[in-house]
């Protein structure tokens, strides 16, 4: 099977439809807030004119979801991860509040992530494990672990309304060329590439799922598909499973790279951490 054969029955919104779809007015505002759901694409994106968050593709239910942090689930981790942040562990006798009194410090850390530190590029989930491993004398966390995705939920809402901004020259742009590579690469029995779907066939309904053009932009999101957190490296690992392709290790040089590429996707929208999808 090909992507033919797998886009054969996909029904065509095209541009009237996606305001249609979200309301041509639709706005997300949060406490007052309006974020920036959509953008001129970035001069180094090919084949897109504007960017568009995946809020403005889901229904209104689900858009509505993430209009208050009352409502949002996402929240019920973040306050988890409030507790764990100030919660002793390791060696060391350390919390994450031992070194970084004030979470709300984190403010500007989210957008420019991942980036790249000595000759390594690292996404947050490393720097959360850095400390807890050097500094804290603990065990460093599951990836996508349900600890992990509630702190870099924790630590990304601090950034909520600032547009993303990773650095894609100099010491990045050799990782950035290699996610750009894996985007476009078509792999597994379905063989697909990123692009296909979400630069190809965005804005179109594909069994009953409205595709979006998959940016991480709000990213912890939690999935009312199976009710938690999901991590960015989860959703990669999901998406190449659905075209079954064996997927990459999460936290390897692959999906950090393809991390990068994909963040630089999405500069000038406003990080929505956590957002929730379906």
């Amino acid at each position: 099977m090909n992507i033919k054969a797998l886009l054969a029955g996909i029904t065509c919104f095209g541009v009237a439809g996606l305001a249609a779809h979200a309301g041509q007015d639709a706005k997300l505002s949060i406490d007052g807030e309006v974020l920036t759901t959509q953008a001129a694409a970035p001069a180094h994106t090919e084949n897109l004119d504007e960017i568009y968050s995946g809020w403005l593709f889901r229904s209104g239910e689900t858009q509505a979801l993430q209009l208050d942090d009352f409502d949002n689930p996402g929240f019920v981790f973040v306050d988890q991860a409030i507790d764990e942040y100030s919660k002793v562990d390791g060696s060391a006798g350390k919390s994450c509040a031992s070194c970084h009194e004030n979470v709300e410090d984190f403010a500007g850390l989210r957008p420019t992530l991942p980036r790249v530190e000595g000759a390594e590029l690292v996404s947050m989930e490393d720097l959360i494990n850095n400390c807890r491993t050097e500094r804290m004398g603990a065990e460093p966390w599951k990836w996508s672990g349900g600890k992990m995705t509630g702190m870099t939920a924790l630590i990304g809402v601090q950034s909520r309304g600032l547009p993303m901004s990773v650095a894609i020259d100099g010491a990045a742009a050799p990782f950035w060329e290699k996610g750009k590579e894996l985007y476009y690469k078509r792999v597994g029995q379905l063989d697909m590439s990123c692009s296909n779907c979400h630069e190809d066939n965005y804005n179109k309904m594909i069994r009953a799922d409205h595709l979006s053009q998959g940016q991480i932009n709000g990213f912890p999101t939690y999935r009312l598909k199976n009710a938690k957190l999901n991590s960015i490296h989860a959703r990669f690992k999901g998406c190449m499973k659905n075209i079954r392709a064996q997927p990459f290790k999460e936290g390897g040089d692959e999906f950090k790279s393809l991390e990068l590429y994909i963040a630089s996707r999405a500069e000038g929208l406003a990080v929505e951490t956590p957002s929730v999808r379906n």
